[in-house]
């Protein structure tokens, strides 16, 4: 069962790194801009991969990078299968993930709580 894990954990790897290069030379979609693939979580059968993605880009919303990304899933999967060696290759779902930004609010947060008061006081 180990085995199955580390294989799993080592191809999730492998599509996250393939996909961050695909993702930053090969799409042209300008809602797909300065992307950053956070973590790739395979299913037990490893017939599909839900990518997590995050962006600082402000100009353009979270659901249209989304949306540019699912548009270009077939063809991402396509250029994978060149990379991977599997039979079948996952489908790709892509997720905003939502953890940076949170973390960038609390850390914010955290530098605000215990920044010395400036009145003079």
């Amino acid at each position: 069962m180990a085995r199955e894990y580390t294989r799993a954990a080592r191809l999730a790897d492998q599509i996250q790194r393939d996909l961050a290069e695909l993702i930053r030379s090969e799409v042209k979609d300008p809602r797909v801009g300065l992307v950053t693939v956070t973590a790739v979580e395979l299913s037990p059968d490893l017939s599909y991969a839900r990518v997590f993605v995050t962006t600082l880009a402000d100009t353009i919303g979270k659901d249209e990078v989304i949306q540019g990304l699912q548009r270009a899933a077939g063809f991402l999967r396509s250029r994978l299968s060149h990379s991977l060696t599997l039979r079948q290759v996952p489908e790709l779902r892509f997720t905003y993930d939502e953890s940076v930004e949170r973390g960038l609010r609390l850390s914010k947060l955290i530098d605000d709580a215990v920044k010395p008061d400036s009145s003079g006081g």
